[in-house]
């Protein structure tokens, strides 16, 4: 029985060692240990590429309108419906007319009384010219008389301004739509003395317009330096000077569905931000956006070009640096520095750093070190949309 241990366990020990010569042995089969592993390699996507910085912001009405009364006065009546469209030039309050009718009357009075003093006065000068020029009267009586006449058209034209004052304070008693759009609910309600005039006015209401609607973002300094060197550079035109398309989508939307343009860029940095203040114009005709909606915006960060996409498993960070595994002629690895942009279609714009045929390792980086050989298998780079990103 102890012969028949000690030989098992010496052929134990012979297979063993034979393992090791198989396995552990350099140069041995790919895919086995001690062997070169196999990788996936591809070249990278080379692809036509339209790239979009996103920002976030609200949308603002192209017009917001405080309605106000002008005069003051009870508050007779209300002609809309709260929440409801209206139109430039829609009733939506009566402030009661009858003390401001009674100022017209008076002033139409006024002014006839001034028309009578001013024929009366007129005859008179008329008169006193011809008896001055018999001698029947002095020169002072004369030139009495034209003043008389002088100080009655003054005192006309006076009447006539402050009818045409009254008349004015009784149309704004009628208070109208000066912008369309959706107005709000009443703030005020029906019997209440409202306040005119140009301070501490009372606010009956608030009108938003909402086609076109603004799309209101702040972008980083840094941004506003790039768009400023695509520009010099020929690559990008600057939003200030062309309407730059951009592409918004909403809190609950996965597509960019709305689609718009730029039309104003803020002439200064906020220094205690560092943002500067952006606007692109939406058309809204169904009406559906609403001002303070919130959304997400990317706008055209240059003109369509020509570059390469590589993954993000393709790509490894050493501290500030970003590197991917170059596949030599004698399939050993190196690494090569590149310089990443944003996501396009589910895959990263790189910059700088490859070539078109260079051969990148795709999967398995942690596994892998410089200068190790490898065994290239064929790999693809392809799109991939549900990851998102610019498209």
């Amino acid at each position: 029985m102890r012969g028949f241990l000690s030989c098992l366990f010496v052929m134990l020990a012979l297979a063993a060692c034979g393992n090791g010569d198989q396995n552990g042995a350099p140069g041995g089969e790919p895919g086995m240990p001690g062997g070169a592993p196999p990788v996936s390699v591809s070249v990278p996507l080379k692809s036509e590429i339209i790239e979009w910085d996103e920002y976030t912001g609200r949308f603002e009405a192209v017009e917001s309108v405080d309605i106000q009364a002008r005069v003051s006065g009870y508050l007779e009546s209300i002609h809309y419906e709260d929440g409801q469209l209206v139109k430039k030039g829609d009733l939506l309050f009566v402030i009661d007319p009858r003390p401001f009718e009674a100022v017209v009357e008076r002033a139409e009075a006024e002014v006839e009384r001034a028309e009578a003093r001013v024929q009366y006065t007129t005859t008179e000068a008329r008169r006193a010219e011809e008896l001055v020029g018999r001698g029947n009267i002095s020169r002072e009586q004369f030139d009495l008389r034209v003043q008389e006449r002088s100080q009655a058209l003054a005192e006309l034209d006076a009447m006539r301004a402050d009818l045409k004052t009254a008349r004015l304070d009784l149309e704004f008693t009628r208070i109208k739509a000066p912008v369309g759009g959706r107005i709000s609910d009443n703030f005020v309600s029906v019997g209440n003395l409202v306040a005119g005039g140009n301070t501490n006015a009372t606010v009956l209401t608030r009108i938003v317009s909402l086609n076109p609607i603004y799309f209101v973002f702040d972008g980083s300094e840094s941004a506003y330096l790039n768009y400023q060197r695509l520009q010099q550079a020929g690559d990008r035109p600057s939003s200030r000077d062309a309407e730059n398309p951009v592409q918004i989508r909403l809190s609950d939307e996965k597509d960019f569905m709305h689609t718009g343009y730029m039309d104003f860029v803020d002439n200064r940095v906020d220094p205690n931000t560092g943002t500067i203040r952006g606007r692109a114009v939406v058309e809204n005709t169904d009406y559906f956006l609403t001002p303070g909606v919130f959304g997400r915006m990317r706008l055209r960060g240059r003109d369509p070009y020509d570059g390469l996409l590589l993954p993000d498993s393709a790509i490894m960070a050493d501290q500030s640096l970003r590197l991917v595994y170059v596949v030599g002629p004698d399939n050993v690895i190196a690494p090569r520095p590149v310089v990443p942009g944003p996501m396009y279609r589910g895959l990263r714009i790189i910059r700088d750093g490859l070539a078109d045929g260079d051969r990148v390792v795709l999967d398995g980086l942690m596994m892998l070190r410089p200068g190790m050989p490898v065994a290239p298998q064929d790999g693809a780079v392809t799109f991939n949309d549900q990851q998102g990103g610019t498209r």
